[in-house]
């Protein structure tokens, strides 16, 4: 496994992208003798094993995407494309999954089928859809769907899960301010879109202040904001773009709802014209109770139960594997990446990297979930 995941980080590749990735995972199922189906949703790859007479099923997905990111570590293999790195540590899911599904083909001890999921494009939310639309569930049948994902900043091997709502949404927008153009010198024969694009930007932050329950954790961040302007021109248009992020549709549909009369009242107010483009990108990652209890107990039981936390704070970062629990019951867990060096800085750090010494543990966790949850 650390072989693949070394020679996975250094050929990194985007969102469907992942060719070299998916053709890899599919020669060595084959190889193990596990039905594989590649093209799923674009590059996706699906990995299919059963074994006796148990109608039960079971899903387990990882990630294939790198990030567009240029990576600062210099160890032997690092990678050899410029722009791009595995700077979320999905070259260690796959390894992790396709070490569980070998080990499983060779001496698992379960009835049943497991359903494995190779999927591209998480970064930007779109491969669970696009393997959703493929008929993910339809051609392969699951009871239920889990996946991991390494926390650096959590010790190494710990376990981190809880019931109900782990990761948020995540929604883009994008507000268009239209105004009219004029000489810097005579801004009374223009409407200036800066000042109104200004007014908006700081107005957006009453949202998670006034609009939204005090108890609903919310965030709406600009993160971009761009002109045609130059030092003597006032630009006839603004673009204000950046995303928000909560755990609720109720919440996602009030924030929409306030940055559109927001956005729109204050241009209105400076005499300008406002267009507001809000996607939902990432759905709220919601974990069902059962599920999740699942992975507590077979957590403790492995591995102790001071190395794991039941019921850890939910973060605001997103995963798109909510559109897959939209889906099937399931649940969502991190897994400790460890604590120093580039095993302990941040997810999409250009000195990040996935921690080998957990790839056992990941293993193990999916091989006896597999055997525990289709017992033989």
């Amino acid at each position: 496994m650390r072989e693949w995941r070394h020679d996975l980080h250094r050929h990194p590749e985007l969102g469907f992208g992942e060719t070299r990735t998916a053709r890899m995972i599919a020669e060595r199922l084959r190889a193990g003798g596990i039905e594989a189906h590649e093209g799923i949703g674009g590059t996706g790859v699906v990995g299919i094993l059963s074994r006796g007479n148990g109608a039960g099923s079971i899903a387990i997905r990882a990630e294939m995407d790198a990030l567009p990111i240029s990576e600062h570590n210099e160890f032997a293999y690092r990678s050899t494309q410029v722009g791009r790195m595995h700077a979320c540590g999905h070259d260690g899911h796959t390894s992790m999954l396709l070490g569980a599904a070998l080990h499983l083909a060779s001496h698992g001890r379960f009835e049943g089928t497991v359903v494995f999921i190779f999927q591209p494009d998480e970064e930007n939310g779109r491969g669970a859809r696009a393997m959703i639309e493929a008929g993910l569930f339809e051609r392969f049948p699951a009871d239920a769907v889990f996946a991991l994902h390494n926390l650096p900043g959590l010790e190494a091997g710990h376990i981190a899960v809880r019931p109900g709502a782990v990761m948020a949404c995540e929604d883009i927008f994008k507000i268009e301010i239209t105004g009219s153009g004029t000489h810097a010198a005579m801004p009374h024969k223009g409407i200036d879109p800066i000042v109104a694009g200004a007014h908006i930007v700081s107005a957006l932050q009453t949202i998670g202040a006034r609009e939204l329950d005090p108890l609903d954790h919310a965030v709406v961040s600009v993160t971009d904001f761009q002109t045609a302007g130059v030092r003597n021109v006032i630009p006839g248009s603004v673009t204000i773009s950046g995303d928000a992020r909560s755990f609720t549709q109720p919440a996602s549909d009030a924030i929409d709802a306030a940055m559109r009369r927001i956005a729109s009242g204050v241009a209105a107010a400076h005499g300008a014209k406002c267009e507001v483009d809000y996607n939902r990108e990432f759905t709220p990652t919601i974990n069902t109770a059962r599920e999740a209890g699942i992975v507590a107990e077979l957590g403790a039981s492995l591995f102790g139960r001071d190395m794991v936390d039941a019921n850890c704070p939910p973060l605001l970062a997103s995963d798109d594997f909510g559109a897959l629990l939209e889906q099937r019951p399931g649940a969502y867990f991190f897994l400790g990446n460890g604590t120093e060096g580039a095993n302990g800085r941040a997810l999409h750090n250009p000195g990040y990297d996935f921690n080998d010494c957990i790839l056992d543990k990941g293993t193990e966790f999916w091989v006896r979930l597999v055997e525990t949850q289709l017992p033989a």
